[in-house]
């Protein structure tokens, strides 16, 4: 049976469970992974969910910042909430989702930090902050291999909030001095991904050098025609189950929702 998983900066579960719920009755994914939920635990909006069919619900947040959180169809079971840089954030959230014949797969729910306006750790503690939690990842992946994937494959998402690749952002040129693309963040969002052999299915199914963003300012007076998007949103696969992804899809019309986030969903199918 397939698995259909979406990862999706909410920017405020609650302000936009709404969302959501389009996004359910558009798609109808199996899993939706949200981030900057910016609600805790108390206050997350599990019955406007459960009535979805999300009946299967873990959460890690806190009030008013950060905050993750999956939604399943199916059975989960929460592995751990992990801990970065001893901030006490709430950007990390890993679960077992049920799949057919007793198997399952990992899912790590992400939302790395944005890292502020200014691309020098010297003088913005907050892009230290994000450069700190990039080693802190590789660090993670190689010390503790059985966690992050065991045998059954995992999947590593969410808003990592760095654009890697050249044909990730409007224009590469003028954005290599701006947070998210700079070459320190995608070295390092490099380095992470090979610490495991990461495969990142949407860039393998959508190539460069065809642009692909996934966040657009909400500067943006009309963000369409300006199209000055980034894609920091991501979808890894580990190399054994990497095949098992069929499709792919960059939801770009939930941008254009009413009251919309300023990022989109990405969708991946799964033939389990």
């Amino acid at each position: 049976m397939p698995l259909t998983v979406a990862t999706w900066n909410i920017n405020s579960v609650r302000l936009r469970q709404d969302l959501v719920a389009e996004l359910a009755a558009k798609r109808n994914p199996d899993v939706i992974c949200l981030q900057e939920t910016k609600c805790p635990n108390s206050e997350f909006p599990r019955k406007s969910f459960e009535r979805l069919g999300y009946r299967h619900i873990a959460a890690h947040g806190q009030k008013g910042y950060h905050g993750v959180a999956v939604l399943s169809k199916r059975p989960i079971e929460t592995i751990v909430a992990r801990e970065f840089c001893e901030k006490g954030d709430c950007r990390h959230l890993a679960v077992d989702v049920e799949g057919d014949g007793g198997r399952s797969v990992r899912i790590h729910n992400f939302y790395v930090p944005a890292g502020g306006d200014e691309p020098d750790p010297a003088i913005n503690p907050k892009f230290a902050h994000k450069l700190d939690f990039l080693e802190e990842l590789i660090a993670w992946s190689a010390d503790d291999v059985s966690t992050v994937a065991p045998d059954s494959g995992a999947l590593l998402l969410g808003d990592l909030n760095i654009a890697p690749l050249e044909d990730d952002v409007w224009s590469h040129r003028q954005l290599l001095r701006v947070v998210s693309h700079t070459p320190v963040e995608t070295e390092g969002l490099e380095r992470v991904r090979k610490a495991l052999d990461w495969v990142d299915v949407v860039r393998r199914d959508v190539p460069p050098p065809e642009k692909l963003y996934t966040w657009w300012s909400y500067r943006a007076r009309d963000w369409e025609a300006a199209d000055k998007g980034r894609r920091l949103d991501h979808v890894w696969l580990t190399p054994g189950i990497a095949d098992a992804c069929t499709q792919v899809e960059v939801l770009r019309e939930a941008r254009g929702w009413e009251r919309p986030s300023d990022h989109v969903p990405v969708i991946v199918r799964l033939e389990m």
